[in-house]
């Protein structure tokens, strides 16, 4: 569900095309030597373009999912499910995610074996598509402020993951949101948070998120894990990452696992 408007430059340069390709049938009448060089010239940068990867054949294409990568946890999530599976196993049988692009996310634990699946979505959904309007008509997703407590009882879900909303929380209401997350897990909390220096959403995308986003490092968050009473569950995180290593995957955010509370 993409929340970005179509780029207008791709006309104009899908329509800057014809008048290239009518000056040159005309050099052509004058010049076919000419005509003959330019096309052998365009030929040969256009397959050098195509191996590096960096023009017309992939390159645009790599360069936007690079940037969006980096720029979103929440593919990272979708990146991360099938090692998560393999670290919680059971405990991905009722799973809730929390963070944008929810919808998306849900759609697709619902589609892993023996898996259930919510999802609550902080920000507006502004150009939802039908499949994400039935999730949120069925109440499996949900809008909500997470700065206020979340309308699900203690220990409703085995699981839940977050992503790309907690770094856009004043430290005010992150000390009421993370508690409250993770009072609603039973056997863990999953927490995809940036990195800082990572690129930040562009000044059009910090009306929907409220702020800007706050990024902080590992070792911040690891001390604000123990002043709230939560503990790194270091079995789950040394099997995620060996579960990684094994696929050579490595993910563009920070991943935390958090015991539940007792």
């Amino acid at each position: 569900m993409s929340r970005r408007p179509v780029n207008p430059a791709r006309r104009f340069a899908d329509s800057a095309s014809v008048p290239f390709t009518s000056s040159l049938h005309s050099k052509s009448k004058s010049s076919p030597y000419l005509s003959i060089g330019l096309l052998a010239l365009g030929g040969i940068l256009l397959m050098g373009y195509a191996y590096s990867g960096s023009g017309l054949f992939g390159g645009d294409k790599d360069g936007v999912s690079k940037i969006e990568g980096e720029s979103s946890c929440t593919s990272d999530v979708q990146r991360a499910i099938p090692f998560l599976k393999k670290v919680y196993g059971n405990s991905m049988r009722k799973v809730l995610h929390v963070g944008p692009e929810s919808c998306t996310v849900v759609s697709k634990l619902l589609n892993e074996e023996d898996t259930e699946a919510w999802g609550v979505e902080p920000y507006e959904l502004e150009d939802a598509d039908n499949a994400c309007k039935i999730l949120v008509r069925k109440g499996v997703v949900r809008v909500a402020d997470i700065k206020f407590p979340l309308p699900y009882k203690p220990k409703s879900f085995s699981l839940v993951i977050v992503s790309d909303a907690l770094d856009y929380l004043s430290p005010k209401y992150l000390n009421k949101t993370l508690p409250d997350l993770a009072r609603v897990s039973m056997d863990g909390l999953v927490i995809f948070a940036g990195y800082p220096g990572k690129p930040r959403p562009k000044v059009s995308e910090l009306p929907k998120f409220g702020r800007p986003a706050k990024l902080r490092s590992s070792s911040w968050w690891i001390r604000y894990f123990v002043q709230t009473g939560l503990e790194e569950n270091e079995l789950a995180m040394k099997k995620f990452e060996q579960a990684m290593s094994k696929r050579s995957y490595k993910p563009g955010c920070q991943v935390f696992h958090l015991s539940s509370y007792r």
